[in-house]
């Protein structure tokens, strides 16, 4: 028996921040931003009024809305997040009070850009070994109270925003599957692309110095995320569909991660795959780390790019570094 994602939805926050909007706080410039990046806009939450688990609920809403089921039905809640609304505990457990499921088991995964495509596999074998039956997946960040808005952090403050998305999984009654799952990480590139500050070897975690020197704000080091993220995307996606048996033919779309549209523009020309078939949606919602996917994937079925019964492709780069795809058939 295989899992088939039964429902899916997202939720961006209402108030849209554009690159013009972005000139008036640092040295920056639209054109700047979108001939590096291709983003044009992003949504950030009105501060104190929303948070993770907040967006996360209005996303699982719509998700179990479109799956026919209610929360109460749910037996497992899995969240990715690298921004909960605490440091403890996660939001698995407050969207588990917050939708008023049973008292169920409910958890976080932290693996930032890559946390869908590494939840995807283990919600998946959950599933498949009977364990549990009904689960909500979501991947959610709010990540515009935590970037530094000056001519310091521009390089990284242009591309993040806020954003939830949600899958239901359950057990399949028809072809639909989540096929195959690979997935990677290399440590040695922690510190290019990381936030060095809190620490846990520090005692009380920050401190003043700290927050004047700009570690508590996530760092990029560009050039080498590039080069591995048109790399690795490209090499798993391949890796998956000869495990597989299959061609790039065979897949009616990927959906990746959103980064960087250049990021997007070299995994299809890699692939030698037309754009049309390599989803973006990053120009509206910029990186929304691990709810890129849910978003992207919901938005990529409402505008017709596949149909239940077609092959899909998840794939994911982000910091540690981790990688990884899904193969899908919807």
């Amino acid at each position: 028996m295989g899992t088939k994602i039964s429902g899916f939805g997202f939720y961006v926050p209402e108030n849209v921040v554009t690159n013009f909007d972005l000139e008036k706080m640092f040295n920056t410039s639209n054109e700047w931003i979108v001939e590096r990046t291709g983003i044009h806009e992003r949504r950030f939450i009105a501060s104190n009024e929303q948070n993770t688990s907040d967006i996360s609920v209005l996303a699982a809403k719509k998700a179990l809305k479109m799956a026919n089921i209610e929360a109460e039905d749910l037996d497992l809640i899995v969240a990715a997040t690298m921004t909960a609304d605490h440091l403890i505990p996660g939001i698995g457990t407050i969207i588990q009070n917050k939708l008023g499921c049973k008292s169920i088991p409910a958890f976080d995964i932290r693996q930032q850009c890559s946390g869908f495509v590494y939840g995807l596999e283990m919600v998946d074998l959950y599933i498949k070994s009977g364990k549990y039956k009904k689960v909500l997946f979501i991947g959610a960040e709010v990540l515009s109270t935590g970037l530094d808005f000056t001519d310091r952090g521009r390089d990284t403050a242009a591309l993040f925003g806020d954003g939830a998305g949600a899958f239901i999984l359950e057990n399949s009654q028809d072809e639909s599957d989540i096929i195959d799952s690979i997935l990677y990480s290399d440590g040695k590139y922690l510190k290019d692309l990381w936030k060095e500050s809190p620490n846990s070897a520090q005692k009380g975690r920050v401190t003043i110095e700290d927050i004047q020197n700009g570690k508590i704000f996530p760092k990029m080091n560009g050039k080498t995320v590039f080069k591995h993220a048109i790399t690795k995307m490209p090499a798993v996606v391949t890796e998956l569909l000869e495990r597989n048996n299959l061609t790039k033919d065979d897949i009616t779309q990927i959906i990746s991660h959103q980064a960087n549209y250049r990021i997007t523009q070299m995994v299809a020309k890699r692939l030698k795959l037309p754009m049309e078939k390599v989803f973006s949606n990053i120009h509206k919602y910029g990186n929304t780390t691990a709810a890129t996917i849910p978003i992207a994937f919901t938005e990529a079925f409402a505008e017709g790019k596949f149909k239940r019964g077609d092959l899909i492709i998840t794939v994911a780069f982000g910091s540690g570094f981790t990688w990884g795809a899904n193969l899908i058939k919807f």
